[in-house]
C-alpha cells in the first residue's frame, strides 16, 4: 500500500488556465462557499482540525471563528508566502503547480469575512512565481472569479501581490504585516492580536500558503472526511520537504498520523534511504528553528501530536537528513550564523545571544580552546534567549542547539577535553 497521498496535490500542473482547472473540479468549492453561510464554512474547517501549515500549527478553524466574531470592518486577508525557512520549499511547489487552488482557497476566505482586499506576501526570491500569480489573478478577473460580484455573492474585492525583500523575520506574521504596510519588517508586541489589530490596524486573517490551499479540499469533501484522512488531532495530509543526505530529495505529500519518520527517510517511495551507504546521524525537523532528532526516534509517527510527545515538531515540514560524516557542532555553527544574519536586531537577547553562541561554538571546534565554563555560559545564553527574546525567531533560535546537546552530549563534552 502506498504511503503517499495526493489529496492536496491532485491535478497539480503548471497551467493557470481557468477552463482546465474547471475541468478537474476547480471552483466547485468556491461556488459551494458562495451558497453557504460563513458559519457553515467555518464549521467545516473546525471539524477538519486543520492546523496551520506555516509552522506555528495554530488551529485554522479557531482563528477563522475568532475573526468572524469581531464586528469591526473592513477586514483583510493576508497569505504568508514568505517561504524563507531553510530546507523548506513546499509553498514554492504549491504556487507553481497549484496556483489556482491556492487562489480559490484565498477567495473563499474573502467571501467568508466579506474582506476589503487580499494581500499575498511572496518571498522576494520567487520572482517568476510572483509573475505567475499575477497572470493567474488576471485570468480570474477575466473569468469573473475576482473583481465585481464574485461568484454571484455580491462581494467585490481583489488580490494584491507584495514582494518581500529577503528578510527571514518577515515570515513572522506581525513583521510581515509591517512590511506589507511599508514599515520596517520587525515584529509587533502582542496583544493586541492580529485578528483584532492587523493590517492597517484592522481585523486581519493571516494564514500560510499550504493552509489556504487546503480550504477548497475541506469545503468539497467536508470536515469529517478530511479529519478521517489524517490524524484524530490534525486532519488531512502534510507536504514534507526532504533534503540533505537522503537519496530522493524533494516534496512529498503524506497522510498525517499514518507514516513514521523511518518511512519518510527510508521508504523507497519517499526518501529512499541514505545516500553513499552511510549511516544516519541525525535529522532536523521543521526548519532551522526546529528540533534535531536522532535515529532512536525514527519510529515516531509523523503527526503534530506524536512528534510533540517525542520532543520533535512538524514546523514548516522540512526534514533535513544528515549522515555520520557531519559534525553536529559544525552544523550548529552554520545555523547560528544564519540567525545572526537574519535577526532584525530589535531585542538584545536575540541580537547579542546569537553572537555569543557562535563565539563558543567556534571555540568548541578548536581542540584545547574551550573549557567547562564555556559550556555553562552556553546553557545560560540559550535559556536567556528562549525566555527573554521579543519574538519567535529569538525564542526558537537555540532549539536546534538545545536538542542536539541532549542527543550528542559526548561531542560537546569531548570538545573541552
Amino acid at each position: 500500500m502506498s504511503k503517499l497521498v495526493n489529496m492536496l496535490t491532485e491535478g497539480a500542473a503548471s497551467s493557470i488556465s481557468i477552463s482546465e482547472y474547471e475541468k478537474i473540479g476547480g471552483f466547485s468549492a468556491l461556488k459551494k462557499a458562495a451558497a453557504s453561510t460563513p458559519q457553515e464554512i467555518i464549521g467545516e474547517v473546525l471539524k477538519a482540525k486543520l492546523l496551520g501549515r506555516g509552522g506555528a500549527a495554530f488551529p485554522a478553524g479557531k482563528k477563522w471563528e475568532h475573526l468572524l466574531r469581531i464586528p469591526e470592518f473592513p477586514k483583510y486577508i493576508v497569505c504568508n508566502a514568505d517561504e524563507g525557512e531553510p530546507g523548506t520549499f513546499k509553498d514554492r511547489l504549491i504556487i507553481d503547480k497549484l496556483s489556482l487552488k491556492l487562489l480559490e482557497g484565498i477567495i473563499i476566505a474573502g467571501l467568508v469575512f466579506r474582506a476589503e482586499a487580499v494581500y499575498i506576501y511572496v518571498r522576494g526570491e520567487y520572482r517568476k512565481l510572483q509573475k505567475k500569480l499575477l497572470d493567474a489573478i488576471k485570468n480570474l478577473h477575466d473569468a469573473g472569479y475576482l473583481g465585481k460580484n464574485i461568484a454571484g455573492s455580491g462581494l467585490d474585492y481583489d488580490i494584491h501581490i507584495i514582494s518581500g525583500a529577503g528578510a527571514y523575520v518577515c515570515g513572522e506574521n506581525s513583521a510581515l504585516l509591517n512590511s506589507t504596510e511599508g514599515k520596517v519588517g520587525r515584529p509587533r508586541i502582542k496583544p493586541p492580536r492580529l485578528a483584532e489589530v492587523g493590517l492597517f490596524l484592522q481585523p486581519t486573517l493571516v494564514n500560510n500558503v499550504e493552509s489556504f490551499a487546503n480550504i477548497p479540499l475541506i469545503v468539497n469533501m467536508g470536515g469529517d472526511a478530511y479529519l478521517e484522512a489524517g490524524h484524530p488531532d490534525s486532519g488531512g495530509s502534510k507536504l514534507i520537504c526532504l533534503s540533505g543526505h537522503c537519496k530522493n530529495r524533494g516534496v512529498y505529500e503524506i497522510p498525517l498520523g499514518k507514516v513514521t519518520l523511518r518511512d519518510a527517510i527510508y521508504d523507497l517511495e519517499i526518501g529512499g534511504g541514505m545516500a553513499n551507504n552511510k549511516k544516519l546521524k541525525f535529522f532536523h525537523l521543521g526548519g532551522q528553528s526546529g528540533p534535531i532528532g536522532c535515529p532512536d526516534q525514527l519510529d515516531t509517527i509523523y503527526s503534530y501530536t506524536d512528534l510533540k510527545k517525542a520532543g520533535l515538531a512538524v514546523g514548516s515540514g522540512a526534514v533535513v537528513v544528515m549522515d555520520e560524516s557531519v559534525s553536529i557542532i559544525e552544523y550548529l555553527k552554520g545555523i547560528t550564523e544564519f540567525f545572526i544574519h537574519e535577526s532584525c536586531g530589535k531585542c538584545v537577547p536575540c541580537r547579542e545571544g546569537n553572537y555569543q553562541i557562535l563565539k563558543i561554538l567556534k571555540k568548541l571546534l578548536v581542540p584545547g580552546t574551550a573549557n567547562a565554563d564555556d559550556l555553562k555560559l552556553l546553557r545560560r545564553v540559550v535559556r536567556t534567549m528562549t525566555e527573554a527574546s521579543f519574538c519567535g525567531l529569538g525564542q526558537s533560535a537555540a532549539v536546534a542547539l538545545d536538542t542536539a546537546w541532549k542527543h550528542f552530549p559526548a561531542e560537546f563534552e569531548g570538545a573541552i577535553k
